[in-house]
């Protein structure tokens, strides 16, 4: 085996469960900017994870899918607010090249009228 290629700054960390808000104190090398007062009256630092065993439905037993970012939500949010910008460009450039002809128009009748 390979020497020296495992982390040794371990210290105890607590893990907070997004989900359902399950917090355990384990030791780990993660790296965090929050802490936490644990039960102990300590002060750990605190990261936050998307899913733990308290909430992964393979340790629960439910069958449910989970989609904490609401990803299939937010793409449809954004092609539907990409939708909205190019029809609101197209409807823009439309009324400047309307603008323009007119504009055209009204010179030549000018000219014509001379």
């Amino acid at each position: 085996m390979k020497k020296d290629i495992h982390p040794k700054d371990y210290r105890p960390v607590v893990f907070e469960d997004l989900n359902n808000g399950f917090r355990f104190l384990t030791r780990s090398t993660a790296k965090s900017d929050e802490t936490i007062k644990w039960t102990d009256g300590n002060e750990y630092p605190l990261v936050k994870v998307h899913i733990t065993s308290q909430s992964h439905p393979f340790f629960t037993g439910e069958e449910r899918i989970v989609d904490i970012e609401g990803r299939v939500d937010k793409f449809k949010a954004r092609a539907e607010a990409a939708a909205k910008a190019r029809e609101a460009r197209m409807k823009a450039a439309q009324k400047e090249a309307a603008r323009k002809a007119a504009k055209a128009e009204k010179a030549e009748a000018k000219n014509a009228a001379k």
